[in-house]
């Protein structure tokens, strides 16, 4: 990551190129955010969509699965998945021998990292799977007045507003695995950013991948 930061007059860290990646500039954070968060978060802006589903998968996959199976499970190719695991394991959320996630360093990115490197907007009205409060791990805890946000999927029965997904397969790995969904859509809450909706997903998150893993 050897230039993906270089410092700049009072404190600001400029917009620079690293590997063909782009790091956001972090202008005018001052001693809020020292050299190394910012390193830290030049590392995640290496992620892409994909890598947050596969690291949610990985929680619960069996160690010997292969990239093959792995890919399939969430609509990905297995060179897909395999490029998928290298760049988690250079970002330090997964062990490079066991495939094992680091629960806490990936509650850390999705909760500080992932909202600024993918964040999402309600869109126009359409057909979908339901997300973030309007899915079922968060949809008791709100009124059903209002129109749920939706991954657009034409086989959808529900109409709400489109949300982005972090990849185009994210409605097919959704459908295939109930607790995937629950922490995509958990996810999905933090990306589109309400303070209240934010804080319920945290604690869910928490609860699902620290407290019941230390249970």
């Amino acid at each position: 990551m050897a230039g993906c930061v270089r410092g700049g007059a009072g404190g600001r860290a400029d917009t620079v190129q690293a590997t063909g990646v782009r790091c956001v500039g972090l202008i005018e954070f001052g001693s809020n955010l020292d050299i190394f968060a910012i390193r830290e978060l030049c590392i995640y802006l290496m992620l892409k969509g994909q890598d947050a589903i596969i690291a949610l998968k990985l929680l619960r996959a069996a160690p010997e699965l292969s990239f093959a199976e792995l890919g399939k499970s969430v609509g990905l190719s297995a060179s897909e998945a395999h490029a998928s695991v290298r760049r988690l394991i250079d970002a330090r959320l997964v062990e490079p021998d066991s495939r094992r996630v680091i629960r806490r360093s990936l509650l850390r990115f999705l909760e500080h990292g992932l909202p600024f490197a993918f964040p999402a907007s309600l869109r126009e009205s359409t057909r979908g799977l339901p997300t973030a409060w309007g899915a079922p791990v968060l949809r008791d805890h709100f009124s059903p007045d209002e129109a749920p946000p939706v991954w657009p999927d034409p086989e959808g029965t529900v109409r709400g507003q489109s949300v982005k997904p972090l990849y185009p397969s994210v409605v097919f790995a959704a459908q295939r695995d109930p607790e995937l969904y629950d922490l995509l859509a958990l996810v999905d809450a933090l990306r589109l950013g309400r303070a209240r909706e934010r804080k319920l997903a945290e604690q869910e998150l928490e609860k699902r991948l620290v407290e019941d893993s230390a249970s």
